[in-house]
């Protein structure tokens, strides 16, 4: 059984061009095959379609199995993914019912509050009736799909630390007046900006796995492209996306392939070596990006089905993992990606 809702139609990821494009879409896909890579960061100016190819990439998602009417989209078989209500379902050989829900997809407004993010315990009920009254946030909307936050450089940096380490950790701590609630909200974190209105403190930009900065298409004949894709898209959106149908199927089928394959692809420890040299040599801080850029190069030969990372896949992904860490100064403008491929060219000796 499958929940039915009315949505808009949304613009079909392979219908979105442009050479920009390749990384911005590439960094989401590697994110999809293996949410530990830790999200992305996606910068560029006004009206380059941030929001578009985000809101398109969770089409591409299968669907996923949830506990019918359970506030956390808990997973019916793994207990590390279910609230307590179901897990007490469970416990009391309650019967649950199954339902198959499309990946859910949460946009965090700009103006929310801590409470409308992490959800707000009523302390008044909890003391009065001894029960832990909880009302569920946008995080716990989020459990095992995506959580896209636009704009997210002019978010409190507060919240964004919240989300972060919801991400990181796949759960989601609630503690008023000495009451805790603790549920899971395993999710891709997607956040978007336009670097005209500032960068996220480099502290915070880190603990993005990946970053993405686009710009302006300069090409004419990529503008109309464009231009005219919309159109035909507004005019008509049940017929463009049959158009695009076709694609749109080979690509998911190649992401749950991919999915399926990740634990069974190696990477020399050479290469792992390098990659820490790179690091290293950079001045990187901490070991996130040693972890992050092996990551994504076992997601993206995956993805190519392939069973072992080869040099190229490390170039491929690199700059989208270490550009973002390079920044010491939060006045400094983050590096393009020359600076980190020229330091792979030197240890790989990969022209």
């Amino acid at each position: 059984m499958s929940k039915k809702t009315n949505e808009r139609p949304i613009f079909p990821f392979t219908s979105i061009v442009g050479q920009e494009e390749i990384f911005k879409k590439l960094s989401l896909i590697l994110n999809v095959i293996d949410p530990k890579i830790g999200g992305v960061m996606i910068m560029g100016d006004r009206g380059t379609g941030k929001s578009t190819i985000v809101r398109a990439l969770v089409d591409l998602l299968p669907p996923i199995e949830v506990i019918e009417n359970d506030l956390y989209n808990s997973d019916p078989y793994d207990k590390e993914l279910m609230s307590d209500e179901a897990l007490e379902k469970i416990k009391n050989n309650e019967k649950i019912s199954i339902i198959q829900i499309k990946t859910p997809m949460v946009d965090l407004p700009l103006g929310a509050t801590e409470d409308r993010v992490c959800g707000t315990i009523d302390i008044e009920k909890a003391i009065s009736e001894g029960k832990k009254a909880f009302e569920p946030g946008l995080l716990a909307q989020a459990n095992r799909g995506i959580l896209y936050v636009d704009e997210v450089n002019l978010l409190d940096d507060h919240l964004v630390d919240v989300l972060l380490d919801s991400a990181a950790s796949g759960w989601n701590t609630v503690e008023r007046e000495g009451i805790s609630i603790c549920h899971p909200a395993k999710f891709i974190l997607i956040g978007s900006g336009n670097p005209e209105e500032g960068e996220l403190r480099p502290q915070l930009l880190d603990r993005f796995g990946m970053h993405a900065q686009i710009k302006t298409l300069k090409e004419p004949n990529l503008r109309v492209k464009i231009v005219q894709q919309r159109e035909l898209f507004e005019r008509n959106p049940k017929e463009f996306n049959l158009k695009y149908q076709d694609e749109q199927n080979k690509l998911i089928e190649k992401i749950v392939t991919a999915r399926k394959n990740l634990k069974n692809i190696t990477i020399k420890y050479e290469i792992l070596e390098k990659i820490s040299q790179i690091c290293s040599e950079l001045n990187v801080d901490g070991l996130r990006g040693d972890m992050v850029t092996s990551r994504a190069a076992k997601a993206l030969a995956a993805f190519e089905n392939r069973l072992e990372v080869t040099p190229k896949d490390i170039f491929t992904v690199i700059s989208l993992c270490l550009r973002h860490r390079l920044r010491k100064d939060p006045l400094q403008s983050i590096d393009s990606g020359v600076q980190v491929q020229t330091k792979f060219k030197q240890v790989f000796n990969y022209n």
